[in-house]
């Protein structure tokens, strides 16, 4: 029988300790949270309302107890239990009712617990559903923009690499361009230098012949020619070296951006291929507030496009100097060959009328020398006709003389003395008529031998022009270039 107040009474003096929660301890856990993933705090958009500490809230039980009596609480420890012996009185803490609530509190909070922790796991449930879905549609979309990012980067460096291969053909045609350019330029110093000892050999001329003629008013037309063609093909190079410096300035653009694009879309492509599997994947803290971006959409495909588009206006211009050099090329080349072949016909029409010249010259000159010969011979002639009336004349005057010593009467003036005197007057004229006739015709041999020797002196001049338009300017201008060298092919 037990007695009240009795120690199996008493025991429900002693509060039996309450767990505080209903899920195991943490502690019991650690081994199971260890070496996952490292610890970053979330921000607070990705805070989740099932934290742990709600589960301790939610499970913490703590039962109402009854209130002390005023003795109770008064005694001493040492005589809160009073043995049956001592007590007068029937003790109790609780009553039924107490009991009975008690029960039901705890049925309800445990329903109400089991209610709420069912909820929350359904909730829980959906929410890690819902969250895992919009994980793999924003990863869905992140994979898609970086797929049509992979496909713009590929259009814009197919582009770029076309563009490229334009502007390194444009560059290399136009770099032969400013070869034969060059070289067309460089031929054309032999025709100048001829021109040019062409008019030195002519001021060689001598005489009559150093006129200004139409050959000298050609060769000075060939050399303005040739430096006028020399000073637009120098030009024109000048801009040839200005437009490949642009087309390299431009060709560098492009394939700086083509090899940034090549490494964007290595990038891009590498991030496109990443899946939850894949190696390689890891934590890095705070990359997301990192915005290292210098560029949008617009602007980054802007950037490209005025390169493509610079290239292209470049490559434009480049094609437009080509043909100007082209048509350049032709018309010097033309210009050249036709002031050539105005010298050289200049030339031809002077040699021939020089040649015409010295043939007449010729002519004259042998004339005069036969002219001369029958003046010398007619001198000669003259002086032995002088001479032949030396004797008549010293016979007529002899009779005259020896008449004159006749004696006295004798001294008649009869006709053989008439006749004596007529015949030394008639002999007197005819030597002096000879003698004037002889001073003539020595008059006429010097003015002969004075043509003779102008026209021998002339005859020289015509045979030193000959010589040197013939055989010194024409033998030089038998090297003028060809069209081809003209034209730079060569």
């Amino acid at each position: 029988m037990v007695l009240v107040g009795s120690p199996l009474s008493a025991t429900h003096t002693h509060l039996r300790s309450t767990p505080t929660n209903l899920l195991p301890a943490i502690s019991s856990m650690t081994s199971s949270y260890k070496n996952r993933f490292p610890y970053y705090p979330l921000p607070q958009t990705f805070s989740l309302p099932w934290l742990p500490s709600s589960y301790y809230r939610t499970a913490t039980n703590n039962p109402t107890l009854a209130s002390f009596s005023s003795s109770a609480q008064v005694q001493a420890p040492s005589k809160m239990l009073p043995f049956v012996s001592n007590r007068t009185t029937l003790f109790t803490r609780y009553t039924p009712d107490d009991w009975y609530r008690s029960n039901l509190t705890n049925y309800r909070e445990s329903e109400t617990s089991r209610h709420n922790s069912e909820r929350l796991r359904v909730d829980t449930s959906r929410l890690i559903q819902d969250k895992h879905q919009q994980m793999k549609k924003t990863q869905t979309e992140s994979t898609k923009n970086l797929g049509e990012r992979v496909n713009d980067i590929e259009f814009w460096k197919s582009e770029l690499c076309h563009e490229l291969d334009e502007m390194i053909g444009e560059t290399n045609a136009l770099t032969d361009t400013k070869k034969r350019l060059e070289r067309a330029l460089a031929e054309t110093e032999a025709p100048l230098q001829v021109a040019q000892e062409c008019l030195l050999h002519r001021e060689k001329r001598m005489g009559i012949d150093l006129v200004h003629d139409n050959v000298e008013k050609q060769l000075f037309t060939e050399v303005d020619v040739i430096r006028s063609c020399q000073e637009r093909m120098q030009r024109y190079l000048d801009r040839a070296k200005a437009q490949l410096a642009s087309n390299r300035a431009a060709q560098h653009e492009v394939e700086r951006d083509l090899a940034d694009k090549q490494t964007a879309h290595r990038i891009d492509g590498k991030c496109h291929h990443l899946r939850n599997t894949s190696d390689g994947i890891s934590y890095y803290r705070g990359v997301e507030r990192v915005d290292a971006t210098i560029s949008v959409p617009d602007s980054w495909a802007k950037f490209t496009d005025d390169n493509i588009l610079r290239s292209q206006s470049e490559r434009a211009a480049s094609a437009k100097l080509r043909e100007d050099i082209e048509n350049l090329l032709v018309v010097t080349a033309n210009e050249m060959w036709n002031q050539f072949n105005s010298v050289n016909v200049a030339f031809t029409n002077r040699i021939a009328e020089t040649a015409d010249a010295k043939s007449k010259i010729q002519t004259h000159l042998a004339k005069t020398l036969q002219e001369i010969f029958q003046i010398e011979m007619s001198i000669e002639n003259i002086r032995k006709a002088i001479r032949d009336k030396v004797p008549p004349l010293k016979v007529a005057q002899t009779r005259l003389d020896e008449r004159t010593r006749r004696p006295n009467v004798e001294l008649c003036r009869d006709s053989a003395q008439l006749r004596l005197i007529n015949e030394v007057h008639e002999l007197d004229e005819t030597i002096q008529s000879l003698q004037q006739r002889l001073r003539d015709a020595e008059d006429t041999l010097q003015t002969l031998v004075r043509a003779k020797a102008v026209l021998e002196h002339d005859l020289a001049i015509k045979a030193n022009s000959l010589f040197i338009d013939q055989e010194k300017c024409m033998g030089m201008r038998r090297r003028f270039p060809c069209t081809a060298r003209l034209l730079g092919f060569v």
